[in-house]
């Protein structure tokens, strides 16, 4: 039986935590869909073409990954994708309070799926997207947090 998975996020933008958590997730499952949320209620820096773009330039070196963006809700976009698995990354205990909530409500919706946490290594543990835009807004070096060209699209948004 193939297992499907599904990595639901804004990446804005993708991060090496990001990586680390999708490509050890492929490493257990058959196929994992890097799922990049359209409209997350959150203005983000990149649009969703380029969101989409940096993420598979990142994950390009891995054969079981596919990168698609959703609408919708990340139960509904599970059932078409025929996932059964939601994979989400925690860093911290605060991480771990809001998906332990999101887990509940997304089995309500789609009990046939479960949710399953991933800790990113402990090098990548405390970057966030959040933290790389703002770093980098900033003028900041943020070479070790991101592929290449994410580091090169972050340059273009926020011109030294």
């Amino acid at each position: 039986m193939k297992i499907t998975a599904i990595y639901p996020g804004t990446f804005d933008p993708i991060t090496h935590g990001h990586v680390d958590i999708v490509t050890r997730a492929s490493r257990i499952f058959d196929k994992v869909f890097l799922a990049v949320a359209e409209s997350a209620g959150k203005n983000t820096l990149f649009s969703t073409d380029e969101r989409i773009d940096l993420a598979k330039t990142a994950l390009s070196s891995v054969e079981n990954i596919e990168v698609c963006s959703f609408d919708k809700l990340v139960t509904d976009v599970a059932r078409d994708l025929e996932a059964k698995i939601i994979v989400r990354g925690i860093r911290a205990a605060a991480d771990f309070d809001h998906e332990f909530q999101m887990a509940g409500m997304n089995r309500k919706l789609y009990a046939e799926a479960e949710t399953i946490f991933l800790r990113p290594a402990e090098h990548l543990s405390f970057i966030s997207s959040t933290l790389v835009r703002e770093i980098s807004s900033l003028g900041g070096d943020v070479s070790q947090f991101v592929h290449k060209d994410v580091l090169a699209a972050l340059d273009k948004k926020f011109p030294k």
